[in-house]
């Protein structure tokens, strides 16, 4: 499977977006305790958990793209994380025109809440931020940077819909193309709007083209609440407090740093772990079980990594299930509704279109091959005869 979905990891500086990112993929995204520590936007390759095809058919897979591990089959999707945004920003303080630039890129947005309140509005770190504030001014930034964009040339627009006699569909996915959207997006949100604004934009006031920017936003840009630092103090009572005000949106919690530890305990081989895993195993827990076939045993661990271990359990595991990254990502691909495809080559051996040509051409090969034998030993008898 191969697409240009992205998806789009936003919010304030500081608020764990380049951690974010980490956890989820491969990439190595700059870190920093401050504001602003992403400028240019960073790209990696997340992978979305789904049921492999293999096992309904018993089959052995070999992925062109991702891979496949005891019939789950992970499906690489692009993740960006992007400069952080701060108030104002469709006004251009801070890092705001680049950041809403780099947006346009995104099907999905992860807004990546300080959930700790340990971060205020700018990144800087404080003490008793209230998060809620973020999910307000973040999405009326946007808002504002798509309602000036079309306030700024609504009376050349207004005039070139009248003079050339366009549909109002057709005028508003014109000015709208460079969001990335195509035609059917526009109308799935004038759609929503039918009962609110006039069918001929050439009628449209302020209110009506805010409700038009308003129901677009929803479909380009689909938002989840990705919660972070949900093992810091403080991080449970606005969790509640998120979730009773925002039930309208996808909440997800998580711990982009727990996700990180354990990932670097399992490259270096102490524990083995599985991404979206409640759990993981240590050396311990491995001599219990019988050993699979070259299978290595766990390095011993230290007084230390226990003990931090033991932390992870209770903050996050035990509490929440898992870290939330890949739940997070899960459901950023659900909300897009897509659905995987596997094109094959043969319908017979599931062979991808390579391996068939592979196949064919070795059959051409090897026939040719019998082929030039064959007229060899008729030569051959030829000349005996």
């Amino acid at each position: 499977m191969k697409t240009n979905f992205t998806i789009g990891c936003v919010g304030k500086p500081n608020a764990g977006k380049s951690s974010f990112l980490n956890a989820a993929t491969d990439a190595n995204a700059k870190i920093g305790n401050y504001p602003f520590c992403t400028i240019e936007p960073n790209l990696g390759i997340t992978y979305f958990p789904t049921n492999c095809p293999c096992i309904r058919f018993n089959k052995v897979c070999s992925p062109k793209y991702g891979k496949c591990v005891n019939g789950i089959r992970y499906v690489p999707v692009k993740m960006l994380d992007v400069a952080g945004l701060i108030p104002g920003a469709h006004e251009g303080r801070g890092l705001g025109n680049k950041f809403l630039d780099d947006i346009r890129q995104a099907n999905i947005l992860l807004h990546v809440i300080d959930v700790s309140g340990t971060t205020n509005e700018k990144g800087e770190l404080t003490q008793g931020y209230d998060p809620l504030r973020d999910v307000d001014w973040l999405c009326e930034e946007i808002h504002m940077w798509i309602f000036n964009n079309l306030m700024r040339k609504w009376p050349n627009i207004v005039r070139r819909h009248v003079s050339t006699k366009s549909t109002t569909i057709a005028t508003l996915s014109a000015k709208l193309s460079g969001y990335g959207v195509k035609q059917s997006i526009v109308q799935k949100a004038l759609d929503k709007v039918a009962n609110d604004v006039t069918i001929d934009l050439a009628n449209w006031n302020e209110d009506m083209i805010h409700k038009v920017v308003e129901a677009f936003i929803k479909e380009k840009f689909p938002m989840i609440l990705v919660l972070n630092k949900v093992d810091m103090a403080d991080s449970d009572i606005n969790i509640s407090r998120i979730c009773n005000k925002y039930s309208n949106y996808p909440i997800i919690p998580t711990s982009a740093a727990t996700e990180i530890f354990l990932r670097k305990l399992t490259k270096a081989g102490y524990i083995n772990y599985t991404p979206g895993s409640p759990n993981y195993e240590t050396l311990q827990d491995q001599q219990i079980r019988q050993l699979n076939e070259n299978e290595k045993l766990l390095k011993c661990l230290d007084d230390k990594l226990t003990k931090q271990l033991n932390k992870v359990q209770d903050l996050v595991l035990f509490r929440f299930g898992s870290t939330g990254i890949e739940m997070a990502i899960k459901r950023a691909v659900e909300l897009a509704k897509l659905i995987p495809v596997y094109p094959v080559g043969c319908l017979n051996t599931f062979a991808s279109e390579i391996i068939k040509h592979q196949h064919q051409h070795q059959h051409q090969h090897q026939h040719q091959h019998q082929l030039d034998n064959l007229i060899i030993k008729v030569n051959h008898l030829k000349i005996v005869f």
